[in-house]
């Protein structure tokens, strides 16, 4: 698939219809399943849950506790897990399991119509991982945000592959992004925090202003800038840009990038998907105001991005 690389749009919100709650009679969205990311529990989305409410669209929240996260202790008996090579399976069977289970609880809801996945953080590729372990006949949308997708480069010196494996597995493993009428993936990244490296340097000097479009030359990305909203600290000499950095660096092997303060902006999108950044957006909602810092959940960043749940 021919992509090509064209700048960044700023552009600031419009309030069609298309993003407005909907009042219209007999038009009924498909309903969409959330599904936490590592660390969150199922009550950090209640907030969201009311937000997709307001514009019709029902939604069911995948059961998921802090506690059940403990649960992924087990791949550290798993020789595999100190190779770099684990396997989503069987140590994620549990969060499958839940997906599953919320999937069977929509699909009660769909009325044939199909279903969007939201993936918030892990749950974004964990989401692809169920599909290409139980099937994506139900599914018409994936839409992840801020999903750390991509796994680190190899051999980087002081980069450590945290999921230990498990990038790599999905990278090789499942089905690649699309966006097409029947499935369509759409990834949303944020720019709320600039990283910086540890010791001022050429560290190469990232253009991370740019997006990506596909299918030979039809931009399928933006950048939007949602009202009200103000870009977070990018100081590039700040302690927190260079802690911030070190996440980062961990993450997609940079320090120098833009990101959500915890997955950077160019692992969070992926090829063939359409792909989606916002400034100005935090990455959980555990820690988010939903005004002067807003994460991808909250009101005002969420009418941006709801258009895809009702098309």
């Amino acid at each position: 698939m021919a992509s090509a690389i064209f700048p960044s749009l700023r552009l600031r919100p419009t309030f069609s219809s298309a993003t407005s709650p909907s009042s219209s009679g007999d038009f009924k969205p498909r309903p969409a399943v959330i599904l936490p990311g590592l660390g969150n529990n199922s009550g950090d989305y209640k907030k969201l849950e009311v937000t997709l409410g307001e514009y019709g669209v029902p939604s069911v929240v995948a059961a998921v506790s802090r506690l059940d996260w403990f649960r992924n202790a087990a791949g550290l008996v798993d020789p595999a897990y100190w190779r770099g090579t684990l396997r989503p399976r069987p140590v994620l069977d549990w969060y499958l399991k839940r997906i599953d289970d919320a999937v069977r609880e929509a699909n009660e809801l769909s009325q044939g119509k199909g279903l969007s996945l939201i993936g918030h953080s892990a749950g974004g590729w964990l989401a692809r991982v169920y599909m290409e372990e139980y099937g994506n006949a139900d599914i018409s949308l994936l839409l992840t945000l801020g999903t750390p997708h991509l796994p680190p480069p190899r051999g980087l010196s002081g980069v450590i592959d945290q999921t230990r494996g498990l990038l790599y597995y999905v990278e090789e493993n499942c089905a690649k992004a699309v966006y097409t009428p029947e499935l369509r993936y759409v990834c949303i990244a944020g720019r709320y925090i600039r990283g910086a490296p540890l010791v001022d340097k050429a560290d190469a000097n990232v253009d991370s202003d740019v997006t990506v479009g596909i299918e030979g030359g039809e931009v399928i990305s933006e950048l939007a800038l949602a009202s009200n909203n103000k870009t977070g600290d990018s100081s590039g000499s700040s302690f927190r840009a260079r802690f911030v950095g070190q996440g980062y660096k961990q993450v997609c092997g940079r320090a120098d990038v833009w990101g959500d303060g915890v997955v950077p902006e160019v692992s969070a999108h992926l090829e063939g998907a359409l792909n989606v950044s916002f400034e100005g957006v935090y990455h959980s909602p555990v820690g988010s105001d939903d005004e002067t810092r807003p994460w991808y959940g909250s009101p005002v960043i969420a009418k941006e991005w709801i258009h895809h749940l009702l098309e």
